[in-house]
Order: structure tokens, then C-alpha cells, then sequence
């Protein structure tokens, strides 16, 4: 089953790559349900007066991996193994403050009813839930696509380091313009997708921050669909490490960071405007590594 998936996902370029892409597949799978546990409780924990404390346990499994990757890459020699578990071991300590809050929540107080399910609850979760759904699976087909594009056509492969440059061009100005659609989407027609989202019924207040929330938030969504191109071509083109600091300095480093520091100077709208001031910065670290990357296809094809 796993050699499966990991084909589908372009993992079997060679047979480095496909033994890498399974050892860390079986391990990383071992955390799903911690992971599952953790990202179902954080908006609990938020809708329960305590958005500090989810914010502390979601950094705190961030925190632990950064910590242990580094010790069981290169002190333990687990190599792939190593990052895998690593991030099992912080998605797990995550899972462990949710289940410690639980048993001290503020609102919400839980019993044996509490889990039974009931059609009306479970119909209203589905109706908001499936537009996250369909936006996650999407991402996922993409990246499948991307990925069998470049295995297929890579110089890995054929050989042939103009294909890749001509692969990467197009993939940036496709990301490019699927962002400028959505843009165009967000901007244009918040009240519709907010609707989407049963919020049709709220309030006028509740109505106006959304709309303003959707416009400044994802203002620089141009910028985000190409930042993320950029992170699955470093990734399929094996730089992993290229890959991982860019990622991290966009999550990291600039979300984390900008969503802590900027509400201390703007308030509220700091938060807001915490998401396009990481994707610009981003943008510019990774048109420097998109040139860099040009220059060695061009440089290699010479």
C-alpha cells in the first residue's frame, strides 16, 4: 500500500529516492492520529476562551520537532527515519497538552454524551468542513501532478536540464495566474464565499470583519501559490534542505513571528496583515532561490 501512494506522488525517480520516500512514510503515518487529534482539538480549545493555550501547544510540537530533527538526523544517524520521527514525537506532545486541557476546560464540559454523534451536529460540521476538505485535496492532487510532471520530465530522468528550466517556468506562471484567479475571487466576491461558510445568519459586525479579514489576508495570495511552487520544486528536485529552510522561514520564522509581533504595534489588523507581509518576504527569499535556481539549469546545461 505505501509504494502505492508514494508512486502516486512521483517517489519512484530512482530507487534512492523511493527507498527514502518509504522509510519516511511508514514512520510519518505512525503520527496521524496524534496529528488528527491535535488539529481537531485546537479550535476547540480556541472556541473555549483559551486561544493563548492553543497557539503554546500547537508551538510546543513546532518547538520539539525543530529541537529533534537536527539530534536524530545527524547525532543519532537516523537519517529519514529521524525527521519522521521527530515530527511524530511533536505531534504527539501537541496531542498530550489537548488531552491535559480537556480535563481542565473553561466552557465546554465533557461526558460519555458528549461523543455520541448526532445528524444535526454532524450534517452542520460536514456543510463547513467539505470546503476545507475540497481545498486541502486539491493541494494534495496539485502536488501529485507537479511531482509525476517533474519525475517524468526532471533531468533525473530525461536528462535534459532545459526541460526542467522550461517545467519550472511553467509551473510558476500557472501557480501565478491560479492565484491571480483567486485573488480576483477573494477580492471581488467575499460576501458569496463567507456565505459559503454559513455565515449568512450572523451579524452585521461579524459580516463586515469577515469581508475586511478575507480582502487583507489574502491580498498577497499571488505571492503565497508561487512561494509554495517554489517549496515542491526545491522538494522534487532534491533540495530537500532548500526546501525545509524555505517552508520554515514562511511558517516559521515570518508567521509565527509577525503574527506575535505585529498585533503589539497595530492591534487586531496586525494579525491580519501578519499573512501578506510573510508572503511578500517570502516572495524575496524565494525569487532569490528561483534565480540561483535558473543559474545552475543554465549553468549545467552548458
Amino acid at each position: 500500500m505505501f509504494s502505492q501512494v508514494i508512486a502516486m506522488f512521483g517517489g519512484t525517480v530512482n530507487a534512492e529516492t523511493f527507498r527514502h520516500s518509504k522509510e519516511y512514510f511508514f514512520y510519518i503515518s505512525l503520527g496521524i492520529p496524534f496529528y488528527m487529534f491535535g488539529q481537531a482539538a485546537n479550535p476547540v480549545i480556541r472556541a473555549d476562551g483559551s486561544p493563548k493555550f492553543a497557539m503554546i501547544s500547537t508551538l510546543a510540537g513546532a518547538v520539539i520537532n525543530i529541537i529533534l530533527d537536527p539530534i536524530f538526523i545527524f547525532i543519532f544517524k537516523w537519517g529519514m527515519m529521524g525527521a519522521a520521527v521527530a515530527t511524530v514525537f511533536g505531534q504527539v506532545v501537541t496531542a498530550i497538552l489537548a488531552v491535559w486541557y480537556f480535563m481542565h476546560t473553561k466552557i465546554v464540559r465533557l461526558s460519555t454524551s458528549t461523543f455520541r454523534l448526532k445528524s444535526d451536529i454532524v450534517r452542520h460540521s460536514l456543510t463547513l468542513g467539505i470546503c476545507s476538505f475540497l481545498s486541502q485535496i486539491s493541494l494534495v492532487a496539485s502536488m501529485a501532478a507537479i511531482n509525476n510532471m517533474i519525475r517524468q520530465y526532471g533531468a533525473m530522468d530525461a536528462g535534459s536540464k532545459s526541460r526542467v528550466s522550461e517545467l519550472f517556468t511553467k509551473l510558476l506562471v500557472g501557480e501565478a495566474i491560479v492565484g491571480a484567479i483567486a485573488l480576483l475571487i477573494v477580492e471581488l466576491l467575499p460576501r458569496q464565499l463567507i456565505a459559503i461558510f454559513g455565515a449568512a445568519n450572523e451579524s452585521v459586525y461579524y459580516t463586515d470583519f469577515a469581508i475586511k479579514a478575507f480582502r487583507i489576508y489574502l491580498c498577497m495570495i499571488v505571492f503565497a501559490c508561487v512561494n509554495k511552487a517554489t517549496f515542491i520544486f526545491l522538494q522534487a528536485m532534491g533540495k530537500a534542505a532548500a526546501s525545509t529552510a524555505l517552508s520554515m522561514i514562511r511558517e516559521i520564522v515570518f508567521g509565527v513571528g509577525f503574527a506575535l509581533l505585529l498585533p503589539i504595534y497595530f492591534g487586531l489588523d496586525g494579525v491580519l496583515y501578519s499573512m501578506p507581509v510573510s508572503d511578500i518576504l517570502t516572495a524575496i527569499v524565494s525569487a532569490v532561490i528561483i534565480v540561483l535556481t535558473y543559474r545552475e539549469l543554465r549553468h549545467s546545461a552548458s
